[in-house]
């Protein structure tokens, strides 16, 4: 979904914006595909908190290597900030109690 939503920013800043858009749709349709089968799966034995902050955790996981590596953009410390953040959120919905 990473690419879906940021690669156009690299390879199609020149083409319009529905262009763009109808590409990353055709990206994303993919990764739906996977992914409504694998939360129905999920939710027989996670919450739907637990899944969402599991989904936030994967995402930030693909996320920071893609925006270091492949758009190029600087790590700070923001990154770790919101690292923190979100594996403090794993923490509370993960925690028995």
């Amino acid at each position: 979904m990473t690419f879906a939503w940021y690669g156009h920013l690299r390879h199609m800043s020149a083409k319009p914006w529905i262009i763009a858009a109808l590409v990353s749709w055709g990206i994303a349709f993919f990764e739906y595909m996977l992914q409504v089968p694998a939360n129905r799966i999920g939710h027989t034995s996670l919450t739907l908190g637990q899944l969402k902050i599991l989904q936030e955790v994967i995402a930030l996981s693909v996320f920071v290597p893609f925006a270091i590596i492949y758009m190029k953009e600087k790590l700070t410390l923001d990154y770790l900030w919101a690292t923190l953040c979100i594996i403090a959120a794993a923490f509370f919905i993960f925690r028995r109690g």
